[in-house]
């Protein structure tokens, strides 16, 4: 009958965010029929496997916040792999820059 420490709580919520977040990106790349690549299900894959056992995907705490179950490189890679998959895929900003330098007045 005891309480949830705050930190726990957090730990379960996060956790809970990252096997959200991994499942959308693999819904959303289903039903929208775009084929990942073996790299990319295998990520999604060992990422869910690694959070349900351990609570978060990454060991080393310099690579994430102390709370997060997935490290800010994860979450960059699962947000680009659900883009690819709605069909919004960003461009890094040094690409435009050197777009933008390219470009004749």
């Amino acid at each position: 009958m005891g309480l949830k420490s705050k930190a726990s709580e957090s730990h379960e919520r996060a956790k809970r965010a990252a096997l959200h977040a991994v499942k959308r990106a693999r819904r959303v790349a289903e039903r929208s029929g775009v084929s990942l690549s073996d790299w990319e299900g295998e990520f999604l894959g060992s990422v869910e496997s690694r959070v349900e056992q351990y609570g978060r995907a990454f060991r080393d705490p310099e690579k994430g916040a102390a709370g997060a179950s997935l490290s800010i490189r994860q979450n960059f890679k699962l947000k680009e792999i659900a883009g690819k998959a709605s069909g919004k895929v960003k461009v890094p900003s040094w690409r435009k820059r050197r777009a933008a330098k390219r470009a004749p007045s």
